[in-house]
């Protein structure tokens, strides 16, 4: 159950901020973000070495893209597409609106269920996949949202209730270099107080899952004056401390 946390504020010099722990089994091999795609010079993401796509990354047209598995559907399955694709298919865009538009019309039944986030500092996109047989595609608020293996702001997930507080109590993120409240809520392992582990944002399980890295995206309003921010922390298998990602 991977979680992703995003702040929206249009008319703010960083208008977008994004906060994700990716949750996988630990045996998984993949590789920190970077430019691994000779194709897609563009694109700096964390690469999946098992399946070859990403699960998070961003493009030098200041468009991010996120994927979740939903309830039930971890792992890959025969005859089906790897849905890593479906980020490096939204990086191949400009813009989170066309991203978003043309990816809501692949086939539902070439993937297991999936949540794919696709912004940038104007849009941000929810695409629900959910055995429905067709692709949902809604605007996400501006604000605070959260999103797990379900749906948008669904806070009966335990820990997207668990996470909202803290996240709405945080210092909102400013400028670059700011950022580091949200990095300390990303590698909070604490579980609430009588709650699963599995409730706390950062865990592991004895088998084998557990999350495996954490990275924060925030995009700035004038990209001519400041550079995105992207930092990355890998947990597990070997950890690593927090750091910003090579452009």
């Amino acid at each position: 159950m991977c979680t992703l946390v995003m702040l929206r504020r249009p008319d703010h010099a960083w208008p977008l901020v994004v906060g994700a722990n990716r949750d996988e089994m630990i045996d998984r091999p993949a590789a920190p973000p970077a430019r691994h795609w000779p194709d897609r010079p563009e694109v700096v993401a964390g690469r999946d070495l098992l399946a070859g796509g990403s699960w998070l990354g961003l493009n030098d047209w200041g468009v991010v893209a996120a994927v979740l598995n939903r309830h039930g559907s971890l792992g890959p399955e025969a005859g089906l597409r790897s849905r890593g694709e479906l980020v490096l298919e939204a990086l191949d865009h400009a813009d989170a609106a066309d991203a978003a538009t043309a990816l809501a019309h692949l086939d539902p039944a070439s993937y297991r269920s999936f949540n794919l986030i696709v912004a940038d500092n104007r849009d941000a996109f929810w695409l629900r996949h959910a055995d429905t047989g067709v692709i949902e595609l809604y605007p996400i608020k501006r604000g605070l949202s959260l999103i797990a293996a379900g749906d948008l702001d669904d806070f009966a997930t335990p820990r997207l209730a668990f996470a909202l507080i803290p996240f709405t109590a945080a210092p909102a993120p400013d400028e670059a270099g700011s950022w580091r409240a949200w990095e300390a809520l990303l590698s909070d392992d604490r579980p609430p107080q009588g709650g699963p582990r599995e409730a706390a944002l950062r865990f592991r399980t004895g088998r084998g899952y557990g999350t495996v890295s954490s990275a924060l995206v925030a995009l700035p309003a004038a990209p001519g004056e400041e550079r995105p921010v992207f930092r990355y922390a890998q947990w597990l298998p070997q950890p690593a401390p927090w750091c910003d990602v090579a452009g």
